[in-house]
């Protein structure tokens, strides 16, 4: 697959799940277009679209470590996006990373991604959790957020505060996972 036949993949139409499987199989080979299709993402975000977006969650969902290379890209460009239908599988990955940094300590995320990458990560995700956004983003905020306060201390009791503060006005899915995040910090301690 090239460039070009990415962006025509991409910008041709409405794509399905299937396309994006079969997108994202073309995907896994050609590592190099990982950066690329962010790229996508960033400029899809400003038109309204999320073909890019999705198929984006979908290729880290199985090469997660492809976002490697450019990190500082991705990181830099979480504060750009305003589109929920870009944020929401945005912030899936920010999740996974964490997942991948602090839950299974993966030693080639704890080798690359830098402590700066994670603030961008923990702003871009507290920013998610109290702007206007519907559940999704703010689910996935929520779990990288626990995770970020393993590192940085001052997020878990920030974190809780912010999670009480909303809990009365949120959703019965937004209140389910802020109850277990709750839970897991009052396990810690905070």
């Amino acid at each position: 697959m090239t460039e070009k036949q990415l962006h025509n993949s991409l910008f041709a139409t409405r794509i399905s799940k299937a396309q994006i499987d079969i997108l994202v199989g073309q995907l896994e080979k050609e590592p190099a277009l990982a950066e690329v299709l962010f790229q996508y993402v960033l400029q899809e975000d400003k038109e309204g679209t999320f073909n890019a977006s999705w198929t984006f969650d979908h290729l880290m969902r199985k090469q997660l470590h492809y976002l490697l290379p450019f990190m500082e890209t991705f990181t830099n460009g979480l504060s750009q996006l305003q589109s929920e239908s870009c944020i929401r599988p945005i912030a899936h990955v920010c999740e996974m990373v964490c997942e991948a940094y602090f839950k299974k300590k993966d030693p080639i995320f704890l080798k690359t991604v830098t402590n700066n990458q994670l603030e961008k990560i923990m702003t871009a995700c507290f920013d998610w959790l109290i702007g206007p956004m519907n559940i999704a983003p703010k689910v996935f905020a929520m779990s990288s957020l626990y995770y970020l306060g393993f590192k940085f201390d001052w997020v878990h009791p920030e974190l809780k505060q912010v999670l009480e503060d909303n809990y009365p006005n949120g959703t019965s899915g937004y209140r389910n996972r802020a109850k277990k995040t709750l839970d897991k910090l009052a396990r810690l301690g905070v």
